[in-house]
């Protein structure tokens, strides 16, 4: 199906879209727009993994400010920036080269979809986990993570559903939002979101309300006014309700397990191992949204359950029902590791799959020989 979204984000138009058609041109026309997509990826991980290695708990910046060194926030700054940048310019890039194909579409937002829980994860660590005094309560991340992961599959179970990508508003204002903060915590430190800025209440709170306020009145409503739309105007991929809502079912399920494991675990699991805990939850879910985006570009159904709903609701099981008692935390972190290389295995095979049936090279532009 042909690619087509719809930006109407003010931010996006009169800022940030200028902007991007003056890089635009410094990229030489040899380089492959999925290199683009790929380097930003890449550079939000590193900055994930360098964050993590300073803070691997969330306690940094309340406990001990200054144990994450200055540099590393300011190198947080520069590397969102990139990756916003490179995420905005791959398209244009492919367009520009003549190089739009299915396959740039998947990596894209198949690395987004990944991107976004590792961008709130990184953020985290500026607010730092609850200490009695100061920080976010784990259980509040893991609220804010679902939150920001509900809105991204609404975009796309939209797309599903009416055909477009509706581009959401928050996705601007997130990023641009993101990159202030790290300047102001490398600027001024990370007490600057330790102390009241307005009637009593903290920065972080500001954030949050702005989050929940963005999400449950413009996106979501938003989501379902589109797809009405298309409804009257008879432009409905699907036709039953049935097949509208089924990408919405494994989502779901799994949000709803991993809730019950959060809530009933006997070792607390998510305050012991918030970082695994919530990279498992970001990791799970791009897989699950990659299978509803590979099925929204090839006019596929997809499946009731997501296989990875069975093993999850075992573990869940185990845990809550007090059978994996002091292994809780060791099964969490094999569960962690086997999701992730999981979900790059699953990266990995579909690219190659694609690339050989449309007779493409992933990260160059070269055209293959037929064989």
């Amino acid at each position: 199906s042909q690619y087509s979204a719809v930006d109407t984000n003010p931010l996006s138009v009169y800022i940030m879209q200028p902007i991007w058609n003056k890089i635009i041109k410094i990229v030489p026309l040899w380089i492959a727009p999925n290199l683009l997509t790929f380097s930003g990826f890449v550079m939000i991980l590193v900055n994930y993994f360098l964050i993590s290695f300073y803070d691997w708990d969330y306690t940094a910046s309340g406990t001990s400010p200054g144990l994450v060194p200055t540099w590393v926030w300011l190198f947080s700054a520069f590397t969102t920036f990139c990756a916003y940048a490179l995420d905005s310019i791959d398209g244009k890039h492919a367009r520009r080269t003549q190089s739009s194909t299915p396959l740039g579409e998947l990596f894209d937002h198949g690395l987004d979809s990944w991107a976004t829980s590792i961008f709130v994860l990184s953020f985290f660590s500026v607010c730092s986990r609850d200490n009695g005094k100061t920080g976010v309560s784990v259980y509040t991340m893991y609220i804010y993570l679902s939150i920001v992961l509900f809105n991204f599959m609404c975009s796309h179970w939209e797309k599903y559903n009416t055909g477009v990508l509706f581009l959401p508003w928050g996705y601007d204002i997130s990023q641009v939002v993101l990159i202030a903060a790290y300047l102001l915590t490398g600027a001024l430190g990370v007490e600057v979101w330790q102390k009241p800025f307005l009637f009593g209440y903290y920065i972080t709170d500001a954030l949050v309300i702005l989050l929940i306020g963005f999400s449950l009145f413009l996106s979501f409503p938003q989501t379902l006014y589109n797809i009405h739309r298309a409804h009257l105007k008879k432009t409905l991929k699907n036709d039953s309700l049935y097949e509208g809502l089924l990408p919405l079912v494994s989502p779901l399920l799994l949000f709803v397990l991993l809730t019950v494991w959060v809530v009933l675990s006997p070792s607390n699991i998510l305050a012991k191992q918030p970082r695994l805990f919530l990279w498992m939850v970001g990791v799970a879910f791009s897989n699950v949204i990659c299978k509803v985006i590979i099925c929204q570009m090839s006019n596929t159904q997809p499946e009731r359950f997501h296989w990875f709903l069975f093993p999850l609701a075992l573990v869940v099981y185990a845990a809550i029902s007090g059978l994996l008692g002091w292994t809780e935390e060791a099964v969490l972190a094999v569960l962690t590791a086997l999701v992730t290389a999981a979900h790059v295995h699953f990266g990995v095979c579909v690219g190659r799959q694609l690339s050989e049936h449309l007779n493409i090279y992933i990260f160059s532009l070269k055209k293959r020989v037929q064989e």
